[in-house]
C-alpha cells in the first residue's frame, strides 16, 4: 500500500512540475523548429528532390525489358504446291524477348536535367531555411509579447493595491470629516478602475500565451514562459552602421541564396532547350525466340527447349534522329527560357535590394528603440521620485487627491512606456543579430 502512495505521489509532483515548468525562449525556438507542421513539410520536400535526383541519375544507365507474348489459332493452310488444302489444325504458339536500349546522346539533355535536380535539392534546404528563419522571428516576437504582458499586469496589480490602501485612508479621513464625500467617491472609482485594468491585462496576458502555445502548436494549459535578462540599450550599436550587417547578410541568406540557385537553374533551362536542335543517337539490343505447340498429337511440333533455341534470334540497333524542322518550337522554348533567365537575374537584384533596405531600416530602428529605452529609463526614475515626495505631501494633506491622482498617473504612464521601450528595444535588437546571423535566442 505504501509502495502505492509513494508511486501516486511521484507520479502527481512530476505533473505538477511540468505545469509549473516555465519555458525558456530558447527552448520555445527550438521545440517549434522540430514539430511546426510546416517545418516538417519543407523537411519532405527535401525528400521529394532528393527522388527527384535519383530519377534523373537513371536516365544515364540503359533501359532493360523482358516480354513474352502467347496466342492459340486453330484453321487450314492452302499449299499452293500441290493444290491442297490441309486439314483443320489447333496451333497454340508464343515468342519471348529481352530487349535492353541506351541512350548515347541527346544534346546533354539528362545531364542538364540532374543539374537541375541536385539544384533543387540545395532550393528545397534554402526553403527550409527560410521557414525556419520566419518560424524563429515569430517565436521571439510571441515571447517577448508575453513578457510585455507580465509586465504590464504587474504594474495594474500595484497600482490596483496603492488605490486599495488609498480608500482605507479615504474613508477614515471622510468619517473623521477631514475630506467630502465626493472625494472618497473618486478614491473608490479610480480603485474600481484600476481593478477593471487588472482584469483586462490578465486578459491580455492568457491570449498572449495562448498564441505562443498555438504558434508551437501546444496546449495552452500550464503553459507559461521564463522571464530574459535585458541587456545594455549600447548593445544595439554593436555594428557601425547598416552596410557592415548587409555584407554579412548577403553571402548567407536563404532568399539570396534561393535566387542565385534560379539563375542556374534558369541557365540550365537554356542549354534543355538548345538540346532540341542536336541530333540524338539511340542504340538497341535484343534477343528474341519464338515456339509453337500442335494440339493434335498425331502432328510432331518438337520439344520446348529445342524450339526455344533453335529459334533464338539477336538483333543490334542504332538510331540517329537529326531535327530538321519542329514548327519553330524549339526557337520558341529558346527565346522563352532566355527570357526567364533574365527575369531570374532581376528577381537577384531585387533581392538583394529589398534585403538592403529591410537591414537599413532595422538598423534605425534598433538605434532608435535603444535611445527610446534608455529616456524612458530616465523617465521612470523621475516619476519615481516625483510620486515618493507626492505621496509624503499627500499623507500629510497638504496634497488633494485630484493632484495625488495626477503624479500617479504620470508615474503609470512612464512604467508603460518604459515596458514597451524595453520589449521593442529587445525585439529590435535581436532582428538586427538576426540579419548579421547571430543567435537570437540566448
Amino acid at each position: 500500500m505504501k509502495t502505492k502512495i509513494a508511486l501516486f505521489t511521484a507520479i502527481f509532483m512530476s505533473l505538477a512540475v511540468f505545469s509549473q515548468k516555465k519555458w525558456t525562449l530558447k527552448e520555445c525556438v527550438n521545440y517549434a523548429l522540430k514539430n511546426n507542421i510546416t517545418v516538417k513539410q519543407n523537411r519532405l520536400n527535401i525528400e521529394v528532390a532528393e527522388a527527384d535526383v535519383k530519377s534523373n541519375k537513371a536516365n544515364f544507365l540503359p533501359s532493360l525489358s523482358g516480354s513474352t507474348s502467347g496466342n492459340l489459332s486453330t484453321g487450314s493452310t492452302f499449299d499452293p504446291v500441290s493444290q491442297n488444302r490441309t486439314e483443320n489444325t489447333t496451333l497454340f504458339g508464343g515468342a519471348v524477348g529481352v530487349n535492353a536500349g541506351y541512350t548515347i546522346f541527346n544534346g546533354f539533355r539528362n545531364l542538364n536535367q540532374k543539374r537541375q535536380a541536385l539544384l533543387g535539392v540545395e532550393g528545397s534546404k534554402l526553403d527550409l531555411a527560410k521557414v525556419e528563419n520566419d518560424i524563429s522571428l515569430n517565436v521571439v516576437n510571441e515571447y517577448l509579447n508575453v513578457l510585455f504582458a507580465k509586465e504590464n499586469l504587474e504594474v495594474a496589480r500595484v497600482q490596483a493595491e496603492i488605490s486599495k490602501k488609498q480608500i482605507n485612508r479615504a474613508k477614515a479621513q471622510f468619517e473623521g470629516g477631514a475630506i467630502p464625500k465626493g472625494d472618497l467617491l473618486n478614491v473608490e472609482s479610480t480603485a474600481a478602475s484600476d481593478i477593471q485594468n487588472v482584469v483586462l491585462q490578465e486578459n491580455t496576458l492568457s491570449i498572449a500565451l495562448l498564441r505562443l502555445s498555438q504558434l508551437l502548436q501546444i496546449s495552452s494549459e500550464g503553459f507559461d514562459v521564463a522571464a530574459i535578462e535585458v541587456g545594455s540599450p549600447s548593445a544595439a550599436l554593436l555594428y557601425e552602421n547598416s552596410n557592415m550587417v548587409y555584407e554579412k547578410a548577403v553571402s548567407a541568406w536563404p532568399e539570396i541564396e534561393k535566387a542565385k540557385l534560379d539563375i542556374q537553374n534558369a541557365k540550365l533551362e537554356v542549354e534543355i532547350a538548345k538540346s532540341g536542335y542536336y541530333p540524338s543517337i539511340d542504340a538497341s539490343l535484343g534477343a528474341n525466340t519464338n515456339y509453337r505447340y500442335f494440339i493434335d498429337p498425331s502432328i510432331p511440333t518438337g520439344k520446348l527447349l529445342e524450339q526455344l533455341d533453335g529459334n533464338l534470334g539477336f538483333s543490334l540497333g542504332l538510331r540517329v534522329n537529326i531535327p530538321i524542322f519542329s514548327g519553330f518550337r524549339n526557337d520558341a522554348n529558346v527565346e522563352r527560357s532566355i527570357v526567364n533567365n533574365s527575369i531570374s537575374e532581376l528577381r537577384l537584384q531585387n533581392q538583394k535590394l529589398q534585403l538592403q533596405q529591410e537591414i537599413e531600416r532595422a538598423f534605425l530602428d534598433a538605434k532608435a528603440a535603444a535611445k527610446t529605452y534608455e529616456a524612458a529609463q530616465i523617465s521612470l526614475e523621475a516619476q519615481k521620485e516625483a510620486f515618493k515626495n507626492a505621496q509624503v505631501s499627500y499623507d500629510y494633506g497638504s496634497m488633494t487627491q485630484f493632484d495625488f491622482d495626477q503624479v500617479r498617473n504620470r508615474l503609470v504612464n512612464a512604467e508603460g512606456a518604459m515596458i514597451r521601450a524595453k520589449y521593442d528595444y529587445v525585439f529590435k535588437t535581436k532582428v538586427l543579430k538576426f540579419y548579421y546571423g547571430e543567435s537570437i535566442v540566448d
